[in-house]
């Protein structure tokens, strides 16, 4: 009965979904006063039911009931009991169960706590909640329904992905999934502030929180999978700009622009169109991930749906959501007031010049990602766009980038002077003078990009902190702490990445145990490589002992599994990570003459790159503190932030 309750769940879930949206726009007539009040509790008891059902599944995946067949599929016994419940989200139908559930969750949330909004504007918000829950819904009970029986259960499941047996699975998915319904909520504020002509400040202190938090949860969602590919896959990257990755991060780069330009409105009455239109770009992006990863035109781990029926009905959703509203913005923009204006010299200009530049990486980006699924889809030929295409035309425009979120902060709203800036930003300046001196001292050869980038991330590091100078810290606004914290983080990511592309050294070689072999300053020697055996894997671990001069040897043991349900191999690396980089190492095959493949990296100050990440993040949970507080507390931090 566990299945059929989860179905039954779904259903009225569904059903009250159509409903919350019929009161939340029927609240808009003049006549509609009563529908008020009442799609409030309509909201909460639609996120009851949702989660009820998404509890259902996990419950069927925790037992391994077989007769489901979801999990007949994507599960077996002989899981251990974190991949049983992991599971549940790691294929098509639960990872949307899972996206609808926190999409419920977060209208009832919605429909519970905002009281900032006029009472007609929230009702048109949680209206067109309501309305993106239908579809998906409609999606999964009519093409990707996880509770289907099986008229005979088999004896044993199919097994899970082994690249997804990882902890990993726990976090990444479900914090990107909580960004891209944040985002879902920013449409969901906009759709209603247009439809009732109510573009304003208190429109945008209302949404910020939710654009804040999905921001966080998205950065988090990224740097997560970023480091978890890195280590799973064996390949020593740690960004492939693979059309899943990218799927990602484009709703990032969106949702990034949409926070600057929300914090201009809701502090100073500026930007209000390109607030509304970023909210659709925002949550268009996370659609098009949605289709990418879940249409089935794409192979890869990330990729759970191979069914093109999938694939178009989400096409369809996508166009009616993201048309509907573009349809919208075209009707009702002309209605929206212009707002404050400023100069280009200004503060609000630089964050003008950093949303287009972050527009213009997302241009690049979803070029480059759908331009070779469009040419096979009419030509039937394959192309690959990769790493050289991403890299020469989005690494100039980050870096630029780059160089005016540092310089943004020092200028004051409204209006400044160039001249004025220009001793502002003196400091961080003679920082990258001197950084571009050292560096080229130090490496008269080094590319441009990884120059640029290491000597940009010394200007931006001394920039992040500009707006602690001559201040009391006690009395500074956490909003700016936060501010502070997250730039500071992307000086920090900036030069890992540089540091990564410039200095690390790879090897490549076929050794017996009793070898020694060179990396970068290591000497590593093959020690032994002995059978093992895992929970639902076989393997054959590597003991290699890796030295560095007179330090204490390091111990890593790197293995190459095998699983039998289903039949699959993996190399598990292993990585030792060290004050100034990490040394990341990987068996492969036998070769003839008793040899096995040895692949090693040194990887000086990789880490940065993630650290730098949760450092963003860790600023922008800073700033939602910030903006979340007593209203008399945030009164006195919007003060501080006009200054």
């Amino acid at each position: 009965m566990i299945a059929e309750t989860g179905l039954i769940a779904l259903l009225i879930a569904a059903a009250l979904a159509l409903l919350q949206a019929a009161m939340g726009f029927g609240a808009l007539r003049p006549d509609g006063e009563s529908l008020l009040r009442a799609v409030r509790p309509v909201a909460v008891v639609q996120a009851a039911m949702t989660v009820t059902a998404f509890a259902m599944l996990l419950l069927l995946f925790s037992q391994t009931d077989l007769s489901v067949k979801l999990v007949a599929e994507d599960s077996a016994t002989t899981l251990p009991l974190l991949y049983r419940i992991t599971g549940a989200w790691g294929n098509h139908e639960g990872s949307m169960l899972m996206w609808v559930t926190i999409l419920a969750v977060a209208g009832a949330a919605v429909a519970m706590f905002e009281r900032r909004l006029p009472e007609r504007t929230l009702a048109a918000t949680i209206g067109a909640q309501g309305l993106i829950a239908m579809g998906f819904f409609a999606f999964l009970l009519f093409s990707s329904n996880p509770f289907e029986r099986l008229p005979v259960p088999p004896v044993e499941g199919s097994g899970f992905n082994p690249l997804l047996q990882d902890p990993g699975l726990a976090f990444h998915p479900p914090t990107l999934y909580v960004g891209y319904v944040g985002l879902s909520v920013a449409f969901s504020f906009a759709v209603g502030a247009l439809l009732t002509r109510d573009v304003s400040p208190a429109f945008a202190r209302a949404m910020r929180p939710w654009v804040l938090g999905a921001w966080i949860f998205l950065t988090l969602g990224i740097t997560a999978g970023s480091y978890w590919a890195y280590y799973e896959l064996g390949w020593g990257g740690w960004w492939f700009w693979d059309p899943t990755e990218n799927a990602s991060l484009m709703p990032w780069l969106a949702a990034t622009a949409l926070l600057h330009s929300v914090s201009v409105l809701a502090t100073r009455d500026g930007l209000r169109a390109w607030t509304v239109m970023l909210a659709v770009v925002a949550f268009s992006m996370s659609m098009v991930g949605t289709f990418l990863v879940r249409s089935g035109i794409l192979t890869s781990v990330h990729a759970f749906a191979l069914d093109p029926r999938r694939g178009a009905f989400i096409l369809i959703l996508l166009a009616l959501y993201i048309g509907g509203a573009l349809a919208l913005f075209g009707a009702r923009i002309a209605t929206v007031a212009e707002g404050n204006r400023f100069d280009p010299v200004s503060r609000e200009g630089a964050l003008v010049a950093n949303n287009l530049l972050l527009s213009a990486i997302l241009g690049v980006v979803l070029i480059g990602t759908l331009y070779p699924l469009l040419v096979e889809s009419a030509t039937g030929d394959k192309l690959s766009v990769g790493p050289p295409y991403f890299n020469a035309a989005a690494g100039p425009l980050a870096l630029i980038l780059v160089a005016i979120m540092a310089g943004g902060p020092m200028m004051r709203w409204r209006r400044d002077r160039l001249v004025t800036v220009g001793r502002r930003v003196a400091i961080p300046a003679a920082v990258v003078v001197v950084a571009l001196v050292a560096v080229l001292g130090a490496l008269p050869g080094l590319r441009i990009l990884p120059l640029l980038g290491l000597v940009l991330a010394a200007g931006a590091a001394a920039a992040s902190v500009a707006p602690l100078w001559k201040r009391n810290l006690r009395r500074t606004p956490l909003f700016t702490w936060g501010m502070v914290v997250a730039h500071l983080g992307i000086a920090v990511s900036l030069a890992g990445m540089a540091s990564e592309s410039a200095f690390s050294q790879e090897t490549l070689i076929a050794a017996r145990p009793g070898e020694t072999v060179h990396v970068g300053p290591y000497a590593i020697r093959f020690a032994a490589i002995d059978p093992i055996a895992g929970e639902n894997y076989t393997a054959v671990k590597a003991t290699l002992v890796a030295t560095r001069g007179a330090s204490t040897p390091i111990t890593l043991s790197p293995e190459q599994r095998t699983f039998d349900n289903p039949p699959q191999q993996t190399a598990e690396s292993a990585i030792a990570t060290l004050v100034d980089g990490q040394l990341y190492t990987v068996v492969g095959e036998p070769v003839p003459g008793g040899r096995w493949q040895l692949r090693l990296w040194w990887k000086p100050f990789v880490t940065l790159i993630w650290a730098g990440g949760v450092l963003v993040a860790v600023g922008g949970a800073l700033s939602l503190i910030g903006r979340v507080r007593p209203r008399r507390q945030v009164r006195a931090e919007r003060d501080g932030y006009a200054r």
